[in-house]
């Protein structure tokens, strides 16, 4: 999702002072979080950055500065809670001294600011104050130290609700859309004089030359009464280092699930702080057992499993979710699980999309939560009732219209798809005749078709998996649809009109508007010729063989853009990392690399695996090639370094890349361990010349999730040049 997120809440992100590689950085021995730098791609290629989010891993509570941009010289306030993803903070509060010459209006001067995924630290220079923060779970502390004499106050800042002040409490809350509201219940250590109340914000004025105050406070989405618990329940003092210290070691607890060895300084920061960043989304909702639905506006009883929300699906199906599979099983139980409540509270019993705090945001095409729940089942996962998420995920690809960032019920664009196969196109300056479809995003007729293909194959998994045959083979049949748009004239996938002939003059560069929207969406026709992840042995054949599919490859990582920067991104501003027109910097790019192991050149995979690690992935502030997506891409760099990547969520099984680490340790759980030992590794040791798989010799550029599942070991034999041999003839699995 791009774009028209980065409309809606630009340049959110850290600060020129703000990167740090952890406390203890300097140590001789490092621990995983000193390795996380929060502020790597702060400042974006183009469209949104990341974020330095502060907060114990899928916690609710989290925050990162506010202010306008990385290069912004102020500070608008400081944050208190986060509710969506990379939005804005519902409430800020701003230390000052009181000085009639000098109102609080605008921004706050600031300096040293310091930020590591369990705390926050910054200098605010008018004021000569120094700002602590840590964060739990559901709740948080501030401390403000003032270095000079005058009367401190806290300004609180909210937006459409209320706060109220009594003694040294602050409570209240902000409306977040018709249904979803967050609570805050905060205490502050020090007696106020006096609290000044007006529209939207509230003063607290402390005691002349109080030098040191705190706040803490917790937060919720139920009410001010749990909110107060929440905070009582995690923070019993007022002591930033004792928070910080407990979060620090749920950071490391966390990444500590995969450990590595070798790699340079700079890769270590790299994957840890990809894999923090996976850690940013879902958010565990539950609160004492309970959770609020935006789904339904109503509190449930969480039956003793925790309620995640806030999943861009899109973006995450792809390399998160199956990540968390390996790494954290009951997480991914409860997530799917999760899903299932939202359809089944929402009335429509259709399976959300872009799940969030305020209800499912419904970005994008597709609906790839199907491709979650196989992949999961088929890798083990029994910790939800997949007859519920087949009704769910039938429902959302069959009764719910296909038509891109709508939610309505199918229509008359559905019964054409039905019936021929294809989402139509609108031939060029013709005027769209069907209102429902979204004035910006339009038809993305190809992105649809491809992507419904897909998710028309983990239907019929699912159904098989339940003994359903008649559907299986029903929704199998109606995964080929890709093959109605793919143009063999060209090799492309090409947008048809509604009398099934292709639409004339389309350039797969640069055709279909603004993002491409008109035919694909957000990458263009280059990068959905590869979107065929279910069947891609059937795209091999399509495309000429294994010579012709590996040439096309080549070819798209050596077409030239063909137009200056400025104009190919005025067309495709989600389009960024470019080689040729590969496009790093979007989701749906993600698996291209690995398709080399399917026309027996794994080699070519290794090569540029490491390539496009070593061009767009670095510990620096414009280290991400695009929009990051809370662990969307960030998983994929995961995978990546590790040596390995699951193209087909759905499939149980992995493509070999080229490890960049000499050892990895992978927690499945269960006391399991599943070790890739690469030796010889190194920034020119990047391609394989043999491997063994648990003891056997492996010369297939993949293996089975069960091979590893209890447990297994990976080793690999590293060299400075390609074995154009090893690999070739065994590709990885596919519906052909």
């Amino acid at each position: 999702m791009k774009l028209r997120t980065l409309l809606a809440g630009i340049g959110l992100a850290g600060s020129l002072l703000s990167c740090s590689d952890g406390a203890g950085a300097l140590s001789s021995a490092r621990e995983p979080v000193d390795y996380v730098n929060p502020c790597m791609g702060n400042i974006s290629h183009l469209l949104v950055p990341t974020y330095p989010t502060v907060q114990l891993p899928n916690s609710m509570m989290r925050i990162f500065p506010a202010r306008s941009g990385y290069t912004a010289s102020r500070l608008n306030g400081l944050p208190l809670i986060v509710t969506n993803h990379r939005r804005t903070s519902s409430f800020t509060v701003t230390p000052f001294l009181e000085n009639e010459d000098r109102p609080v209006r605008g921004g706050l001067n600031y300096d040293r600011e310091r930020i590591v995924p369990y705390r926050y630290q910054v200098y605010l220079e008018d004021d000569a104050i120094e700002v602590d923060y840590a964060p739990s779970r559901q709740s948080a502390v501030y401390t403000f130290t003032f270095e000079k004499d005058g009367k401190p106050d806290l300004l609180f800042r909210y937006g459409r609700g209320k706060l109220t002040a009594e003694n040294n409490t602050v409570s209240g809350y902000q409306q977040l859309n018709d249904k979803t509201k967050v609570y805050i219940y905060a205490e502050i250590d020090v007696a106020p004089e006096k609290h000044a109340a007006s529209e939207s914000s509230l003063s607290i004025t402390i005691p002349e030359n109080t030098r040191r105050v705190s706040m803490r406070y917790g937060i919720s989405y139920i009410s001010e009464e749990q909110a107060e618990k929440n905070l009582r329940k995690e923070i019993s003092g007022y002591d930033t280092d004792a928070v910080a210290k407990a979060g620090r070691d749920a950071w490391n607890e966390a990444l500590s699930r995969i450990k590595i060895e070798g790699g340079t300084e700079d890769e270590k920061s790299v994957f840890y702080t990809s894999l923090y960043r996976c850690y940013e989304r879902p958010v565990n909702l539950s609160e004492d057992g309970y959770y609020f639905s935006a789904y339904d506006g109503k509190i449930h009883a969480d039956e003793g499993r925790p309620f995640y929300t806030d999943d861009w699906i899109w973006d995450t199906y792809r390399a998160a979710h199956p990540l968390r599979v390996l790494i954290n099983r009951e997480a991914e139980n409860d997530i799917i699980r999760s899903f299932l409540l939202m359809a089944e509270e929402k009335g429509t019993n259709w399976m959300p999309t872009f799940p969030e705090v305020t209800g499912d945001a419904h970005c994008m095409n597709s609906n790839h939560a199907v491709a979650s729940v196989i992949d999961a089942y088929n890798k083990g996962l029994r910790g939800f009732d997949l007859g519920k998420a087949y009704l769910a995920c039938r429902e959302a690809i069959e009764g719910k219209s296909l038509i891109p960032w709508v939610e309505i019920p199918a229509g008359e664009l559905d019964d054409f798809y039905r019936e021929h196969g294809y989402f139509p196109a609108l031939k060029p300056g013709e005027k769209e005749t069907v209102s429902t479809v979204h004035s910006w995003e339009k038809r993305q007729p190809i992105a649809v078709t491809l992507g419904t293909s897909y998710d028309h194959w983990c239907l019929s998994l699912i159904a098989r998996a339940l003994g359903k045959t008649e559907d299986a083979d029903l929704f199998l049949r109606r995964s080929y649809n890709y093959r109605n748009v793919f143009n063999p004239e060209t090799g492309f996938f090409h947008p048809k009109d509604k009398e099934g002939a292709f639409i004339e003059g389309v350039d797969y560069r640069y055709s279909g508007g603004l993002g491409a929207r008109d035919y694909y969406d957000e990458n263009n026709g280059y990068i959905y010729r590869w979107d065929v992840q279910h069947n891609i042995g059937d795209l091999v054949s399509l495309i000429g063989g294994d010579e012709a599919f590996a040439g096309a490859l080549d070819q798209m990582f050596n077409e030239p853009l063909g137009k200056s920067k400025w104009e190919f991104y005025a067309t495709l501003p989600d389009h960024t990392g470019n080689v040729g027109q590969y496009s790093m910097a979007n989701e749906p790019c993600l698996h291209i690399p690995y398709l080399y192991n399917y026309a027996g050149q794994p080699w070519k995979t290794q090569k540029w695996i490491r390539t496009l690690l070593n061009q767009w992935f670095r510990n620096d502030l414009m280290g991400m090639p695009g929009d990051e997506d809370g662990g969307g891409m960030s998983a994929f760099v995961v995978f990546s370094q590790m040596g390995f990547y699951p193209v087909t969520p759905g499939s149980p099984a992995y493509n070999i890349g080229s490890p960049v680490f000499s050892h990895v340790k992978m927690d499945l759980g269960n006391h399991t361990y599943f070790e890739i030992v690469a030796n010889n590794a190194s920034p020119e040791n990047k391609y394989i010349q043999s491997a063994t798989l648990n003891g056997k010799e492996l010369n297939q550029a993949w293996f089975s999730h069960d091979e590893i599942k209890d447990g297994g070991l990976l080793v690999v034999e590293m060299g400075p040049k390609a074995n154009k041999e090893w690999g070739k003839n065994t590709p990885p699995p596919s519906e052909n």
